[in-house]
């Protein structure tokens, strides 16, 4: 009997958890695809290909509609289509370096230092060099990178000889992600030795009798939050362990309606105009409204709310794919402006239907580059009737303000230098503009993520210095006239939400040489400490100012409510009591704060305050 050959040859499958699958809210776009790795049934990647799918969790398949439909002809029409884009899980990999022994160094290099070095991809970060040189080497080092789920690269730990920039391998260690410890809390975590491979003898050899080794903790510490975005703009400030995220507070609500008197950006009058809004790790594109300098959209979106005090940002871009010539040779899409808005300072279930100016910033000076026309709304997920709402709104406030931090635990616990977090940024930012870049039709360029993550929001300009000094000038101004504490405060709220303002940015007063200077890629200077220290006491005092100005109106609710309350306390008791109190406090107000957490709740509530800084270009 002849053996009849398998057609239906098994070569492998993609398993997905159904709590990460997304939930698709009516009227979102269609969910893009993306591309997954096939793994056999132990959970091992093989090397027999990719699968490209786009899942997701629907009530039903909307009907087909011809809204984005456009004259374009031929692939230019996949490019003006809208579509829902999904950044990647993250996690921090943090490789802590301790020591390695019995190393043997080369004799024909110069140099006998040592350091190590560890690539995930095309990440690589490296220790400093070792104090002691010889067959032992000590670091005692933190390295932190960017890893993605699910955590199928391969980590590779090398001990180096020479500089930094002429050096020798003298051995290195494979690990593959999928067999790091994940942690969630702040447990302690066992180091391990690893056998270091040496060139043309370990990984030739069927039995190794000795290895160097080096000595490390290497973990996947998913109670820190990836920071993508700058702090103060930032849209979502959850774990990357979903064991320690909280649940939602709300829904978000975005229809992105219009756009008027666009300025012209191509030849012949033309704008090819589109929308991206991103919150969270959800990022949307509207379609593309071809040659029109005043676009009508007409689309809305539906975001899950975390955090009140959080951030969403829109902004208007110039579609340069729609020729086959200008895509072929990396044509990018261009900014035209952006617009911030803060959460917290909308009221709740109230719906904002306002027009934002689109303000561009370019050498020659600032340009207004047309208007925008949104709606916008933040409501609760449960309606009882509009007092008992403003009630609960006010409770959950409360407990959000005063007893959540705004970061996870671990980042207190386990804190990052400026330098890590600015270094691990980018690093997330790279990843996630190559997942959203490539595989998808039409693409989220890469130049499209990186101008509404603002990878440069604190480098040097003459226009910011200027503008965080009248920040300054204009605090102590306020400071000064105490008078004004004492005024009613509440119908000078403001009645729209907050936005970019070209005059706080000072871009009115900035000279063409500080403009082609600042938006130079290759800037000549850095930004000096005194103007750090100036932009950061500005916004510690904005943020401190904002109590009073109703800006966020939850924040500056919960400050009358406290200083009526203590004006009531105080006038029930005798200048004795008060005294009394008050050297009681003096002596042992520490402990009495730790005790009732009334600094740990004031600490959550000074840092959801908002500032100005996000509103400057």
């Amino acid at each position: 009997m002849r053996a009849v050959p398998n057609l239906q040859a098994y070569f492998g499958r993609v398993r997905f958890c159904i709590i990460d699958i997304p939930m698709r809210i009516q009227p979102m776009l269609p969910v893009a695809s993306e591309w997954h790795k096939l793994v056999d049934e132990t959970g091992t990647q093989v090397g027999l290909g990719d699968i490209k799918l786009s899942v997701w969790i629907d009530e039903c398949f909307p009907d087909a509609w011809f809204s984005n439909a456009t004259r374009m002809s031929g692939d230019a029409v996949a490019y003006t289509r809208h579509k829902l884009y999904t950044s990647p899980k993250l996690c921090y990999l943090k490789v802590h370096v301790i020591q390695a022994q019995d190393l043997l160094l080369r004799p024909d290099i110069l140099s006998s230092e040592i350091f190590v070095q560890v690539d995930l991809g095309s990440v690589r970060v490296r220790t400093s060099l070792s104090k002691n040189m010889g067959a032992s080497a000590i670091w005692n080092e933190d390295l932190l990178l960017v890893a993605q789920e699910p955590f199928l690269d391969t980590l590779v730990m090398s001990v180096e000889q020479g500089t930094l920039d002429e050096h020798v391998s003298l051995g290195w260690h494979r690990l593959r992600l999928t067999s790091v410890v994940k942690r969630t809390g702040v447990g302690k975590l066992d180091m391990e030795w690893y056998n270091l491979d040496r060139p043309g003898v370990i990984e030739t050899a069927r039995e190794v009798k000795f290895a160097s080794k080096i000595n490390a903790k290497i973990s996947l510490d998913g109670g820190y939050h990836v920071m993508d975005e700058p702090i103060h703009y930032s849209s979502d400030f959850r774990p990357s362990s979903e064991i320690l995220q909280e649940p939602e507070i709300g829904v978000l609500e975005l229809a992105i309606l219009k756009a008027t008197d666009l300025v012209p950006m191509k030849m012949q009058t033309r704008t090819d105009a589109y929308c991206v809004a991103k919150y969270g790790p959800k990022w949307v594109r509207t379609r593309t409204v071809v040659d029109s300098l005043s676009p009508k959209w007409n689309e809305q979106y539906v975001w899950n709310v975390y955090e009140p005090c959080t951030v969403i940002t829109i902004g208007v871009f110039d579609n340069n794919q729609l020729d086959a010539i200008d895509r072929a040779g990396g044509a990018s899409d261009i900014l035209m402006g952006k617009i911030r808005i803060r959460l917290s300072t909308l009221a709740l279930n109230k719906v904002y239907t306002n027009s934002y100016p689109i303000i561009g910033l370019h050498p020659s000076g600032v340009k207004k580059m047309g208007e925008i026309h949104l709606a916008v709304r933040f409501s609760s997920l449960a309606s009882y009737g509009m007092l008992v709402d403003m009630l609960v709104d006010m409770v959950d406030m409360f407990k959000i303000y005063f007893n959540r931090p705004l970061f996870p635990k671990h980042h207190y616990d386990f804190q990052l230098s400026s330098a890590q977090i600015d270094n691990l940024r980018k690093q997330a930012v790279n990843v996630i503009a190559y997942k959203l870049s490539n595989g998808q039709i039409p693409p989220l360029k890469k130049e499209v993520v990186n101008l509404m993550r603002d990878l440069r929001p604190d480098m040097w300009s003459m226009r910011k210095a200027t503008a965080n000094y009248k920040r300054v000038t204009s605090l102590i101004g306020d400071f000064a006239a105490l008078w004004k504490w004492l005024q009613d405060r509440y119908p000078k709220r403001p009645k729209q939400p907050c936005h970019i303002d070209a005059q706080l940015s000072g871009a009115g007063i900035a000279t063409r040489e500080d403009l082609e200077e600042e938006l130079d890629t290759f800037p000549t200077q850095i930004e000096g400490d005194v103007l750090k220290v100036a932009n950061d006491f500005a916004t510690i005092g904005e943020m401190y100012q904002s109590l009073t100005t109703f800006t966020d109106p939850r924040a500056s609710t919960i400050f009358f409510v406290f200083c009526h309350c203590v004006l009531i306390a105080m006038s029930c008791v005798t200048i004795r009591g008060v005294l009394a109190v008050s050297i009681l406090w003096f002596l042992v107000g520490s402990k009495i704060q730790n005790l009732l957490g009334f600094r740990i709740g004031l600490e959550n509530l000074i840092t959801r305050l908002p500032s100005n800084r996000a509103f400057i270009l």
